[in-house]
């Protein structure tokens, strides 16, 4: 045996037993089987030929396949492949880098297998043939044994040796131009097929028999990309060494051979010739791409084509003995070893390119082998941990915002009411009457559906994330300014649904942390129903801990062409909004709502305990109402958020119906209304948070004696604005009443307005010289840059009055219709906060403000005459009316004296002209010592308000 080997170059090694892992079957007698390594660290390999065996040779390169050679590979490649064997190595041919061993599978030596099935033959081993050497002695009575059974290559059947021959397409055989990639995938596109991996070129891509027509083809994994392996130099010419089946156990021969596959040549190409070395963890990428798939069967999913005809399709290998195969795309991400691909992605479909972006961004949170270094985006959102409550949803903004009342937060209390944004969803606008902006089609059914579902219920919130919300012109507000605005996302779960209608059937699902979801998810209910989309986050942006759930929903309203992604436009409903209208035009409405006794409503705000604004369905209006009789605390007075916030929970957007009984002077209509047969007004005076005013008698108003006994009662309790009540002393809001002291101040007016109103200034006042000082001091250039400067309405600026040229404060009331500043010459309208005038000026007209002039209270105070009803400037005499209290007050000369009879705090902060605080006066001319209000009367241009309380009311 020594002279034979020596005689062939051969070298016989010391017998070294080792184990390892098969890794790949390249033919009917080899072997390549890697060791066992910790961490990510490569294993080493080592191409191992059965000893003294010969296997029939597959084809190459133009040529065909010697009989029984794809059998008798894949005989080996199903018994070997994948796993644990022990081998060692007998000898190895230096002169073609061959090593020679026996390999045990278990207790079974594999040579001994292969003979004994007759998928191989032992190599002629010349004249002296097997004398003294057992081993061969040993194989050749296995082949012999197949022999006589024509078992394999030895088949006795007429034609067995003719069949085992493939019939090789062009491509397999090394002209890959012949194949049409197009047809291949218009053929079979989504269906999957049959395949062996011959070839791992890199982590995403690798090279495959398609079975049974034996198509060889690259494919290029679909939605993702590994690292590189590098690029090797073009070769003209390889140096190919002739080994054929007989020197590949130790024999030379001169026999020509046929040219290499490109595999094989690619594979020939020494490492010297690499033009491009492997990205970091290419080579990873490509082990775990091999130890899963090469020379296994896998299935092969065709996504599409690429511009070069490059085939590109979804990887599934099997795992282990589990019938559900393995994305071999999904678990490459996973392991941080390829990253996400949108080009080749968007040809799979969507809950397939959900995976693969999730895991991707699971990678990279982790930060896993190619993300080791990855530092994420800056993002404006932020995790909210740990901030589960339960409770009931007591109004719904919009489609994709409630209000929850926290069932753990004292009732009444400013912290009770939480608003929730649904995490990962957005439905369309409902736009804002102020700005004339209308709702966007499906606002008002998103709305409404969730109001159906959720009202009055109880609900289940796990908030999840906060966001900054980003301005007008896309910027994120800087932190701590006050523009900066932060609004919490949560996901919320009815905690006993009502039955579930066919869209709503959803499996219980758990959430990205593997916890159940308590409910049925609104946001998917909301999406399903095609009211709403689902958010395509950034990397590393909070999302829905249920989002997967959101995607499959949307999933399932878009193939259905449901709501938003129907053809259809959205209903039309025109609603007339009666509370912005003037008030002739809700009494000539009257009449309509008295056809009917009762009218079913929707509450739509609550505006004071006993006012309110309804939605009329069937007359398509909307209306103020306030209860007939009943009056709550003001606002500013003890117990008047308390009831509001009962209202808020009874009330706000359930069905309810009323009564019309009549309609104020203001335009609000007056009467009863009922929420499941209850007198809401029963409720607010049983509470103590209302009394009952009968000054115009209580014949006309509805359940008059319960409304008495009510308040009877509450007061014989002493409940909230009754505590201190005294049996035969009337109270006002709990406290006794007690005369006090009227404030006078020393005024000069400003600003004559219509209806009875006007501006002053205090007469003396230290703050108004040191604002036309700081203003006087400034030095104004020219215009701003177009894009520095931007002011949005609310904004507080200096303008340059038309009237005198005079740099003045100013509020921002409405802005162009843009948005942006897009000329010099778009217009303004500003508000001038120190002496109560409005006007449009153009933008070359306005100035930043320093904040040191800004942070000062406008100097004009809204007042208005006490006791008189004065007509509004669109009413007769109207015109007349403001004429004449102007030519009395407007005299920069003329000091008055202001009596504040009451102030009205209703209006909130000033917005523009007429709005905020307003003061009820008593105006007297100091030098002529008259009333301005009695002077008014004394021309018949006003009438006295006889309750002056009742009328302030509403």
């Amino acid at each position: 045996m020594a002279t034979n080997l020596a005689a062939t170059g051969a070298t016989k090694e010391a017998a070294k037993w080792l184990k390892g892992k098969v890794k790949a079957v390249p033919s009917g007698d080899t072997l390549v089987i890697m060791g066992n390594t910790k961490g990510d660290t490569l294993p080493p390999e080592k191409s191992v030929t059965l000893a003294y065996l010969i296997a029939p040779r597959l084809a190459r390169r133009g040529g065909t396949d010697e009989p029984f050679a794809w059998d008798s590979r894949e005989y080996l490649r199903k018994l070997c492949i994948g796993k644990e064997v022990t081998f060692k190595v007998d000898y190895t041919v230096p002169s073609i880098g061959r090593e020679f061993g026996t390999v045990y599978l278990g207790n079974a030596n594999v040579g001994h297998l292969v003979l004994s099935h007759g998928w191989a033959k032992v190599r002629e081993q010349g004249q002296q043939r097997s004398e003294g050497n057992d081993t061969l002695s040993q194989l050749l009575q296995y082949e012999e044994q197949a022999k006589q059974q024509g078992l394999g290559r030895w088949s006795k059947v007429p034609g067995a040796s003719e069949a085992s021959i493939r019939k090789l397409p062009p491509s397999a055989i090394g002209d890959p131009s012949s194949l049409d990639a197009m047809g291949l995938l218009t053929a079979n596109k989504g269906r999957p097929m049959q395949g062996i991996v011959e070839q791992v070129r890199d982590g995403s891509t690798v090279r495959v028999y398609l079975l049974p027509e034996f198509q060889f083809v690259q494919v290029f994994v679909a939605g993702i990309q590994s690292p590189s392996m590098g690029r090797r130099a073009p070769v003209d010419t390889v140096a190919e060494p002739e080994i054929n089946s007989e020197e590949a156990n130790g024999e030379t021969s001169a026999e020509p051979r046929a040219p290499l596959t490109s595999a094989q040549r690619l594979a020939a190409v020494p490492a010297s010739a690499t033009e491009v070395s492997p990205e970091p963890f290419g080579r990873e990428a490509k082990h775990f791409t091999e130890t899963r798939v090469l020379n296994r069967e896998v299935r092969i999913v065709l996504e599409g084509v690429d511009k070069f005809s490059n085939l590109i399709g979804s990887v599934y290998y099997p795992d282990g003995d589990s019938p559900t195969a393995k994305d071999l795309a999904l678990e490459l991400v996973v392991n941080g070893l390829a990253k996400y691909v949108e080009w080749s992605a968007n040809m799979m479909e969507e809950d397939a390119r959900r995976r693969l972006k999730l895991a991707e961004l699971q990678a990279k949170k982790e930060r896993i082998r190619i993300w080791t270094n990855y530092v994420p985006p800056p993002s404006n959102s932020k995790a909210i941990h740990n901030q589960n409550f339960t409770g009931k949803v007591v109004e719904v903004v919009s489609g994709d915002c409630i209000i929850v009342a926290d069932d753990a937060v004292p009732y009444g209390s400013p912290l009770a009411e939480r608003r929730v944004n649904l995490s990962s969803i957005r439905c369309p606008k409902m736009g804002n009457p102020r700005r004339d902006e209308k709702p966007a089609p499906y606002a008002r059914e998103a709305k409404e559906f969730l109001r159906t579902k959720l009202i009055g219920r109880q609900v289940n919130v796990s908030m999840e994330y906060s966001r900054k919300v980003t301005m007008a012109d896309g910027s994120v507000p800087a932190p701590g300014s006050s523009e900066s605005r932060v609004m919490d996302f949560g996901s919320v779960f009815l905690l006993s649904p009502s039955k579930p209608e066919g869209d709503e059937t959803s499996p219980v699902r758990a959430a990205a942390g593997g916890q159940q979801q308590p409910g049925q998810n609104v946001a998917e209910l909301v999406v399903a129903r095609g009211l709403g989309t689902v958010i395509r986050h950034r990397d590393f942006e909070e999302r829905s801990n249920y989002y997967d759930g959101l995607m499959e929903a949307e999933s399932r309203a878009v193939k259905q062409k449901r709501g938003i992604h129907s053809a259809k436009d959205s209903p039309v409903m025109h609603i007339t909004d009666l509370t912005t209208a003037s008030a002739k035009k809700a009494k000539d409405f009257f009449p309509f709502l008295q056809r009917s006794r009762r009218h079913p409503a929707v509450v739509e705000y609550v505006l004071s305990g006993h006012r309110f604004k309804l939605l009329i369905p069937k007359e398509t209006c909307s209306i103020a109402f306030s209860f007939s009789g009943v009056r709550c605390p003001g606002r500013d007075e003890p117990y008047a958020d308390e009831a509001i916030a009962l209202m808020r929970r009874k009330i706000l957007q359930r069905d309810v119906e009323i009564e019309v009984e009549t309609v104020d002077r203001t335009g609000t209509f007056l009467g009863s209304l009922w929420e499941s047969r209850t007198n809401m007004a029963v409720v607010l005076l049983e509470a103590g948070l209302a009394r009952l005013q009968t000054t115009f008698g209580t014949d006309r108003i509805a359940d008059a004696n319960l409304l008495a006994q009510a308040e009877q009662s509450a007061k014989g309790e002493k409940l909230k604005i009754w505590e201190n009540y005294v049996e035969g002393q009337e109270v006002s809001n709990g406290s006794v009443p007690e005369s006090r002291q009227k404030e006078v101040m020393k005024v000069f007016v400003t600003e004559v307005l219509g209806g009875g109103k006007f501006y002053v200034q205090t007469v003396g006042d230290q703050m108004v010289a040191s604002i036309r000082q700081q203003l006087a001091s400034l030095s104004l250039g020219e215009a701003p840059v177009l894009g520095t400067f931007n002011p949005k309405k609310g904004d507080l600026v200096l303008a340059q009055f038309s009237a005198d040229n005079l740099w003045n404060r100013a509020m921002i009331v409405n802005v162009p219709r843009a948005g942006s500043v897009q000329s010099p010459s778009d217009e303004f309208e500003v508000f001038y906060v120190d002496y109560g005038n409005q006007e449009v000026v153009p933008y070359s007209r306005l100035r930043p403000l320093d904040p040191s002039v800004s942070s000062v209270p406008g100097l004009a105070q809204l007042c208005s005459l006490a006791f008189v009803k004065v007509p509004g400037l669109e009413e007769d005499y109207g015109q007349e009316a403001g004429e004449y209290l102007s030519e009395c007050t407007l005299d920069s000369s003329r000091e008055f004296r202001a009596m504040i009879e009451e102030r009205d705090t209703s209006g909130g902060k000033a917005k523009g002209q007429g709005t905020g605080t307003v003061l009820f006066v008593t105006l007297v001319d100091v030098e002529a010592g008259s009333s301005i209000n009695a002077a008014m009367l004394k021309l018949y241009f006003s009438k006295v308000n006889r309750i002056c309380s009742f009328l302030k009311e509403n």
